[in-house]
């Protein structure tokens, strides 16, 4: 298994494994040829400094994928923090520490570009989810909200 950061090529699979699960069906289109605003997002991600997609390969196949943002910030003493989203790991892998390996991998990362914490959200429905973050040392210590915007 290796980490790398993910590349157009690797978009498609980003995308089933995204749309791979209860809550991501109802949100994802995982079709042939892929939307464009697709597309379109992962250039936007690649153009910008400090964030990126991380994905985990298994002979060349994607089996995970995360999102990995970095966040100058002014707040706790000009802290750098780290945000993850997008975390998927294949449901033939999971269970298998291919989400605990890509999460050591991203938390390294963010230490080396200086991170002096990390964050995330996850739905309050994932409870699988929560236990795994936990386990991983993150602590529910914020109730996160959102604001869905019209385009």
């Amino acid at each position: 298994m290796e980490f790398k950061t993910a590349n157009v090529n690797h978009l498609p699979a980003i995308v089933r494994l995204l749309a791979d699960d209860e809550l991501g069906a109802t949100r994802e289109r995982f079709e042939h040829p892929l939307p464009k605003a697709y597309i379109d997002a992962f250039a936007k991600i690649e153009q910008q400094i400090g964030n990126s997609i991380i994905v985990a390969l298994d002979n060349n196949e994607v089996i995970g994928c995360l999102q990995l943002t970095i966040i100058p910030g002014i707040a706790r003493l000009g802290t750098t923090r780290a945000q993850i989203e997008g975390v998927r790991i294949d449901s033939d892998y999971r269970g298998t520490g291919v989400g605990e390996s890509l999460f050591r991998y991203a938390i390294n990362e963010a230490r080396a570009m200086g991170c002096g914490m990390i964050q995330l959200t996850t739905d309050k429905k994932r409870k699988d989810a929560h236990r795994f973050y936990e386990r991983l040392g993150f602590v529910a210590s914020h109730d996160g909200m959102k604001l869905l915007l019209s385009n």
